[in-house]
């Protein structure tokens, strides 16, 4: 498995993108295989990623994710190749749905079917990205090229796609490289995302997906209060609807269950067996004490290194 962080610009520094420059230098300098941005009401997550491209060497750089619906595919498709361009192919675009809340109250687009919305986003996507011509009308989405999309020194990122109901786990399976999860558990991890997504990989003769797996990560002496922060930092995802269906079905009652807590030998081990479930990638916000952090980064580090 792959070792990842999230992180974001902490609105507390000067500027933004020295204080995720910063980070990218200690995630290389730590050994992490890759590090991960959100796209979120403020920075811009492929933006930032093509600076870092220049300033950090050595180390993938993700989005997770990028909402598809507020940008056109084509359009995507030009800031990702120019990010693989700025960053000497280090990218791997991960884009998503986002939520109804957020694309009709904030965007003020239809979250109808959202499902097909995606297919035919990635239908022009995937091609354009790929340097061919696109001609695509469907019941939502149209997109056209006058010629094909060609960044000088950019190779097609991988794409993964935020999926955890059925339909989108069958569609990132069948046209993209894999997915990218959070707030999913390992029981949910092992019999749903997992097995759905390969099983959608085989039967369109597609290579093993990529499983990228988001969860909040702490190495603690204190774990009831680990996840009482947890429960705390991250409690609006226990109330959007498609993180809830996968607490629900992980069977338990909130995000701080999920959170990967403990000390360093129990989150060896939860990592470890994340890995041994499918996940190809660790792509978790490190969270908790200065202390706590300095410890998560170093078992991270650790578990990179072999």
């Amino acid at each position: 498995m792959r070792i990842g962080i999230h992180v974001s610009a902490s609105g507390r520094g000067d500027n933004a993108i020295d204080e995720l420059v910063a980070h990218g230098k200690a995630a290389v300098a730590a050994g992490l295989d890759a590090l991960w941005l959100p796209q979120l009401m403020d920075l811009d997550a492929l933006t930032a990623i093509a600076v870092l491209g220049r300033e950090v060497p050595g180390i993938e750089l993700g989005t997770a994710v990028v909402p598809t619906y507020p940008r056109h595919p084509l359009m995507l498709a030009g800031q990702a190749l120019t990010a693989q361009a700025a960053s000497a192919n280090r990218v791997t675009l991960g884009i998503g749905l986002s939520h109804q809340m957020v694309i009709e109250g904030v965007f003020g687009h239809s979250f109808d079917k959202p499902a097909r919305h995606m297919r035919e986003y990635l239908s022009i996507l995937m091609p354009a990205l790929r340097g061919e011509s696109v001609a695509f009308v469907g019941e939502t989405m149209r997109g056209s090229t006058f010629a094909p999309m060609i960044v000088a020194g950019a190779e097609p990122p991988s794409v993964l796609v935020a999926a955890l109901a059925p339909a989108m786990l069958r569609l990132a399976g069948e046209l993209t490289d894999g997915t990218v999860t959070w707030m999913v558990g390992p029981k949910t991890l092992g019999d749903h995302i997992v097995p759905s997504i390969t099983t959608a990989a085989e039967s369109a003769g597609r290579p093993a997906p990529r499983v990228a797996v988001g969860l909040p990560v702490c190495v603690t002496a204190d774990v009831a209060a680990a996840r009482q922060r947890a429960a705390k930092t991250f409690s609006i995802y226990g109330s959007l609807p498609s993180y809830r269906a996968m607490l629900d079905r992980e069977g338990v009652q909130g995000p701080a269950d999920v959170a990967v807590v403990g000390d360093e030998e129990e989150v060896r081990a939860a990592l470890g067996r994340l890995a041994d479930l499918g996940a190809t990638d660790l792509a978790s916000p490190v969270f908790g004490s200065s202390e706590e952090r300095s410890r998560t980064m170093a078992v991270l580090s650790e578990l990179a290194a072999h």
